[in-house]
């Protein structure tokens, strides 16, 4: 597999090209280009099998290069790199094609595994022999792959045998199944077949796209096209639930060689089923027009989330969850980025505030992959899926296995910082904890090696610090931010902890 890295930073290039090498034989570095203007000419020179590219770089992006190799009908396989900050460019990739993005910094195990996918699927697609194809399944597959060329020997052979006209409107209609592809998709085949074939005046072909976990289905003669989507939806409305069918859509291809650009153009829409119900059929360009509401971040259940993590209440934890869950099905339409944002606004809270108070092997945390599940999903379960594996890792033993920090004393301290701003007081966090203070009190500092109050002061003038040093804001702003209501006790306190007024120290070290 030659490949060409397109990235602006020289140390990415570098390591990228070093992470190939260790590969081995099955890939070659062709070369890497700074920026996506020199990226789009390397790669029309080389022609590689896999584009490595980053999302912002200078002169041209990488959205703008993939934009103009798709133009020049160029179907090369792109992995993206991006950054959680990058969630709408990363989205605006995945519809130009890209199916394998990478979360910076890039780890050695994700660069591997997005490779061999990438490999895995080259691999599926060259092994389709064009030659050798005979029946409609077969030459839908091959084209729906982008391995046969619709030449006019073709499309005789298929008016002839199947009476396909290379200008007849043929209806695709994508059966999504997610993770519970393997298992069920010949029976969801078996009755969708049944269903059409009932019809009568249906002819069709069926297409496993095993890469998308997708049944495809072509429907080339009926006869009328309102009609037939009105059946669909209807027979939809009525198996959906017995067929367990994740999401459904329907998309109209201008002649069997707009096979593959219908099917792409559907599928990067097959995630409305989230706003829209898996009973609804997903109709491309009609989805289009679909009115939402603005998606308003439920706050309210990420604080009490946080709360009753500090409190180790995994039984609270996951009933809040399931708040969270339903709280997207409630009545009004959001369009599925901003779902997915939610979710991973929702996850990254998790992981912050069980890192903070180390519930959380952190270190072995597979970020990428939870991105990944959240940014590819299409079904509810797996989003879903994401926060539930994320909460088996949560560790809620008494003591770590080295014998430190109780539980007890973790979670004080992690409402001190969750609360530092309001003033939280001993009595209350000993409260919320079910222990009395002077338990609290004694436990706290013989583990920590100080007194609540000490400790609550020190975090807050360290916050102050932060503030002095990375912001233009005001003594007086700093003071009420960091949860003292007078700034002249605040100029003190700070003054006492640190040898400096709070101007000297912005002064000193801004």
């Amino acid at each position: 597999m030659r490949v060409v890295v397109v990235e602006d930073e020289i140390r990415i290039r570098e390591g990228i090209e070093g992470l190939l090498e260790m590969m081995g034989e099955d890939y070659e570095f062709a070369g890497s280009a700074e920026n996506g203007k020199t990226g789009l000419e390397l790669i029309q020179k080389e022609q590689p099998d896999i584009v490595i590219t980053d999302i912002r770089m200078p002169d041209m992006s990488g959205l703008e290069m993939l934009q103009e190799i798709r133009a020049q009908g160029n179907s090369v396989k792109t992995v993206v790199l991006s950054a959680y900050s990058e969630f709408e460019y990363a989205r605006q990739a995945m519809r130009l094609g890209v199916t394998e993005y990478l979360l910076k910094p890039v780890s050695v195990d994700e660069f591997s595994r997005a490779m061999d996918a990438m490999k895995t699927k080259i691999q599926k697609e060259r092994s389709v022999q064009p030659k050798a194809l005979g029946t409609l399944e077969q030459i839908m597959s091959a084209i729906l792959y982008g391995q046969l060329e619709l030449d006019k020997s073709l499309e005789e052979y298929l008016t002839g045998q199947y009476d396909i006209q290379p200008d007849h409107t043929i209806v695709e209609v994508c059966i999504y199944l997610g993770n519970q592809y393997k298992d069920k998709v010949k029976r969801v085949q078996k009755e969708w077949e049944n269903l059409l074939k009932a019809k009568g005046d249906l002819h069709f072909g069926m297409v496993q796209a095993d890469y998308e976990q997708t049944l495809m289905i072509a429907i080339y003669q009926f006869q009328n096209i309102q009609e037939l989507e009105r059946r669909i939806q209807c027979w939809l409305l009525q198996k959906a639930d017995r067929l367990e069918i994740g999401s459904v859509g329907w998309v109209e291809a201008k002649g069997i060689k707009s096979l593959k650009t219908a099917f792409d153009t559907l599928y990067q829409y097959m995630d409305w089923n989230l706003t829209l119900g898996r009973d609804v059929l997903i109709a491309y360009p009609k989805i289009l027009q679909v009115q939402t509401s603005v998606c308003v971040y439920p706050i309210e259940l990420e604080n009490r989330l946080k709360t009753e993590l500090c409190l180790g209440n995994m039984e609270q934890v996951k009933k809040i969850a399931q708040k969270f869950y339903k709280y997207f099905s409630g009545g009004k339409l959001y369009t599925p980025k901003d779902i997915k944002e939610c979710y991973i606004r929702f996850i990254w809270a998790v992981i912050n505030i069980t890192k903070e108070i180390n519930l959380l092997d952190y270190v072995n945390l597979n970020q990428q992959e939870i991105l990944d599940k959240v940014m590819g999903a299409m079904l509810f379960q797996e989003l879903e899926g994401a926060v539930e594996g994320l909460f088996g890792q949560i560790c809620l033993e008494e003591e770590q296995e080295d014998g430190t920090a109780h539980l007890t004393v973790r979670r004080m301290k992690s409402m001190i910082h969750e609360f530092y701003q309001s003033g939280i007081t001993l009595d209350e966090i000993a409260l919320k904890l079910n222990v009395t203070p002077e338990y609290l009190s004694m436990q706290f500092h013989k583990e920590v090696g100080e007194t609540y109050s000490s400790y609550m002061k020190n975090y807050r003038v360290g916050k102050a610090k932060e503030l002095l040093v990375g912001t233009q804001m005001k003594q007086y702003e700093i003071a009420r931010q960091v949860g003292y209501t007078d700034s002249k006790y605040f100029g003190r306190v700070f003054r006492e902890c640190t040898g400096y007024s709070p101007a000297e120290f912005r002064k000193t070290y801004k």
